[in-house]
Formats: C-alpha cells, structure tokens, sequence
C-alpha cells in the first residue's frame, strides 16, 4: 500500500536531474530512488485515481509505473523523454487497459478526500458533494476525453505535454478536451444550483 509522501516538486523543477537520479538508482542509489518516488508518485496517483474512481486501483496503477521505470532505469536513454511524461503514458496506458477490462461492471463511487483545514461539516460536505459529483461526471466521459480532461484541467499539463502522454497531436488533444469540458458541464448542468456552481 502506498504510504503518504511529500507533495511533488513544482512544475518544471527538477527535470534535468531527473535523470541523474533514475541513473543513481540504477547504480544502486537507493535515496535516488526515494527522492524520484516522492517527485512523482502523487501526481501518478492523483491522475489514476481521476480515471478510474478507485484509490485501491490508483494506488496499484501508481506503484506499477514506479515498478516499470525502475526495471527501465538501467537502460534509459538521456534525453529521449521526460520521466514524468513517460510516467504519465504508462499509468495512463494502465488506467486505459483496466477501465476495458472491467466495462460493464458497476464502478465502485469513492469519495474524494476533504481537506480538513478548520471548514465547518456543512462546508466539507458540500465540498464532498461536488468532489463526488465530478467524479461521477468524469467517469461517464468517453476513456480518451476523461484522460485530456484529467491531463489538462485537473493535473494542469500543457498540450504539448499531454499530445506527447497520449500520443497523439496537439489538435487533437485540444478537441478532446473541448468536448470533455462540454460534456461534464452537460452532466454537472442539472445540478449546479444544488453544488454551489453558479456564480
């Protein structure tokens, strides 16, 4: 089971020794190791938990691509990609193959963790509420629109990046997101009044 980890650097901090570091754990560094997990490992968590609806599932997903980028580590090519962008393929990769594998079956509804700092309960459940909703909201949208959704709006990727994780073009992510935040906005429509959404 993952434990907690420290929030990741911040965007753009860090890449170059990224690096550095995959190639000292490959040397046998085991506090390079450490230190690429808790970078990486929460967004990898927070994008799969957004796709598939299931902490338990997430947490596996997440601990499968750290397992791959150290099996990788050895053999990784400088240069050739982002650690964090090839992270977020594999997960994505993943989430994708077991959302297939279990369509049709009910999802199980997890609600979102409540951030616990002095809100009142009305104010936490209300929070819930909406965390919930989207959830639900998100997990109705087509596999490729709920991953640029998630990429772009919820994880804050730019288009290049996510076009790069999905590998597709940047036009296309740019359609996809389009008709993603369409189609949430539909579902989440009927009950904006009831989440606090309007103004």
């Amino acid at each position: 089971m993952i434990g907690p980890f420290r929030k990741s650097a911040p965007k753009g901090a860090g890449l170059a020794d990224d690096e550095a570091l995959l190639a000292a754990y490959a040397a046998g560094d085991a506090a390079a190791a450490r230190a690429l997990t808790e970078r990486h490992l929460p967004r990898v968590l927070a994008l799969s938990m957004r796709m598939l609806g299931s902490r338990a599932e997430a947490e596996d997903v997440a601990q499968e691509a750290m397992l791959r980028l150290w099996r990788i580590a050895p053999r990784w090519e400088a240069g050739r990609a982002q650690i964090g962008t090839w992270l977020y393929r594999v997960a994505s990769n993943l989430c994708t193959d077991r959302l297939r594998r279990r369509r049709g079956v009910a999802l199980d509804e997890v609600a979102e963790p409540v951030d616990e700092n002095q809100m009142s309960v009305e104010a936490a459940l209300h929070q819930e509420a909406r965390a919930e909703a989207l959830q639900e909201a998100l997990m109705r949208l087509p596999e490729r629109q709920r991953q640029a959704v998630v990429l772009r709006h919820i994880e804050g990727l730019g288009n290049p990046e996510i076009a790069g994780i999905m590998e597709i073009s940047t036009e296309a992510v740019e359609s996809l997101t389009a008709r993603g935040k369409r189609a949430l906005q539909a579902e989440l429509a009927p009950r904006r009044e009831e989440l606090g959404l309007d103004g």
